[in-house]
C-alpha cells in the first residue's frame, strides 16, 4: 500500500498571474525571476546557490515605479514595494518589462487581497513602523 504524503494536502498551488526576469539591456538574461499569484509575490535569485523570497500581497503598503532614461530606452523599469514585512521592508523588482502595466496589476491584486482579508491600512502601518503590539504607557506628568 502506498504511503500518503501529509504535505501534499497542505501545499496549495495557485496559478501564476505574472512572471518575468530581471533584464539587462532589455534582454532577460539574468537568474533573477519575479512572479506573483493571487496571494503572494515571489523572487527567486541565483543559479548555483539559489534563494527564494515570498511576500504576502496584503502586507504590501505601497507600490511605486521609477524609470531612468536608460530604462525607458530599453522598455524596462523598477518597481518598489514598501511592505510591512520585517525581512524586506522595501523590495525592488528591478528592470522588468512593461513596468507600468505590472505596477497597476500588482496594485489591483494587493487591494483585492486586503479586502478579502479585511485588513485596514491603519493595522498595517503599525506593523511597518516597528510597533510590536505591546501597549505603551506614557506618563503625562
Amino acid at each position: 500500500m502506498a504511503k500518503t504524503d501529509r504535505l501534499s494536502g497542505l501545499v496549495q498551488e495557485d496559478p501564476i498571474l505574472w512572471k518575468d526576469r530581471r533584464r539587462y539591456l532589455g534582454m532577460p538574461i539574468s537568474f533573477t525571476v519575479y512572479s506573483f499569484d493571487e496571494n503572494r509575490f515571489y523572487c527567486r535569485k541565483g543559479f548555483f546557490n539559489t534563494s527564494e523570497e515570498e511576500i504576502l500581497l496584503y502586507r504590501i503598503l505601497d507600490v511605486s515605479l521609477k524609470r531612468s532614461l536608460f530604462q525607458k530606452i530599453f522598455g524596462v523599469g523598477t518597481i518598489y514595494l514598501n511592505t510591512a514585512d520585517q525581512t524586506s521592508p522595501v523590495f525592488e523588482i528591478k528592470s522588468i518589462k512593461d513596468p507600468v502595466r505590472v505596477r497597476k496589476a500588482l496594485s489591483t491584486r494587493v487591494e483585492r487581497e486586503r479586502d478579502e482579508k479585511r485588513v485596514l491600512g491603519k493595522e498595517m502601518f503599525g506593523a511597518a513602523s516597528g510597533f510590536d503590539g505591546h501597549e505603551v504607557d506614557f506618563d503625562m506628568n
